[in-house]
């Protein structure tokens, strides 16, 4: 049975994941810190619907149910994570542990340089003193900034960040690189478009809108609604990293020529892929999407565009399913019911 750590397991993508793998025969340690950069019960129902005696959580303490394990560590802090390494003896590790929100960054900049940068630091440290077979890693749409060459293909320019969060992961895209060719750590870097699904963040679009909309409230739309997103269903982002997880890229790529180099492939056992659903919305369908699920119109103030914020995102994957041999398959209405049904449950409590 291969060991897998998932750094972020009690956050959105993570807690999916986790349940995937362990379903997949894989033994998974999770690994997470539980800040309060949002309501840290919903990460702790997360853990506790993995089977988690949530109250039991002690810092730099592994906590271990059979085949699923968890310890609440800080990735900053590298001599306990250093440890977990040595002790574990990890075949794979996936990298979601990360600060998160576009909008956030131009509050807190320090927050995404200590966690995303440093921390992602600590995690190349710790693989490059106990090898792993392979280092998959979050990264995220938003590195395209200012670009509109659409669909987003993996070599398109990435030079033009608009706010630290985009900053920071560019940041680990090139940090990976080195190590690979420095360390020879097979890495996957892995640009995620607007993921949504149950047990979703609060602060995600999806949840403010149908919560604003249950609860009767107004809520904001930017740019005037003029915007559209790559709305990815969670289970199909789970099920990709599944499938890549035992395809660590090799040295050498045929594909990679020195003399008009591309940043997705190398001649480092190193690769980026967009993780998108390749079928952009329109924000405001996404939203009456909503209001046809609960049966109820939504109160829409309209906003300008915010800074930080890119107006559309569109992925191509074709690298992708070429090289795993799956596409997303969860249209957005059973998407959002899913969440829905999730939230009602949740909020029950």
């Amino acid at each position: 049975m291969k060991k897998v750590l998932i750094t972020g397991m009690a956050g959105f993508i993570g807690h999916h994941l986790a349940k995937l793998l362990v379903k997949s025969n894989y033994e998974v340690v999770g690994l997470d810190n539980i800040n309060d950069y949002y309501d840290p019960q919903l990460k702790y129902a997360r853990l506790k619907d993995l089977g988690f005696e949530t109250d039991a959580f002690e810092y730099n303490k592994l906590q271990k149910l059979g085949g699923i394990s968890f310890i609440k560590l800080d990735l900053t802090d590298l001599i306990p994570l250093k440890n977990l390494f040595k002790e574990q003896q990890f075949d794979f590790v996936v990298n979601l542990a990360a600060q998160a929100g576009v909008r956030y960054s131009l509050e807190n900049p320090h927050a995404y340089v200590d966690s995303n940068i440093t921390g992602f630091l600590n995690i190349l440290e710790s693989c490059r003193a106990f090898p792993v077979e392979h280092l998959l890693f979050a990264s995220s749409s938003s590195v395209y900034g200012l670009s509109e060459d659409i669909p987003f293909q993996e070599d398109n320019c990435t030079d033009h960040p608009l706010a630290m969060y985009a900053v920071s992961k560019k940041a680990n895209e090139m940090m990976a690189h080195s190590y690979a060719n420095l360390y020879n750590i097979p890495s996957t870097g892995l640009r995620f478009f607007t993921v949504y699904g149950p047990w979703g963040r609060p602060d995600m679009a999806l949840h403010i809108f149908t919560k604003a909309i249950i609860e009767d409230k107004e809520f904001e739309v930017f740019n005037n609604g003029n915007m559209s997103r790559d709305f990815t269903y969670v289970g199909d982002i789970v099920e990709s990293i599944k499938r890549l997880i035992p395809l660590a890229p090799k040295a050498n790529n045929p594909e990679f020529n020195p003399k008009k180099p591309t940043s997705s492939k190398s001649t480092k056992p190193y690769q980026l892929f967009n993780v998108g659903n390749n079928s952009p919305v329109a924000l405001m369908d996404f939203i009456k999407a909503i209001e046809k699920t609960l049966g109820k119109k939504g109160k829409i103030v309209f906003k300008p565009m915010q800074p930080g914020d890119v107006q559309s995102t569109y992925a191509n994957v074709e690298s992708l399913f070429n090289y795993i041999n799956f596409k997303p398959e969860t249209n957005l209405d059973e998407g959002i019911k899913e969440f829905v049904k999730k939230y009602l449950e949740l909020h029950k409590r």
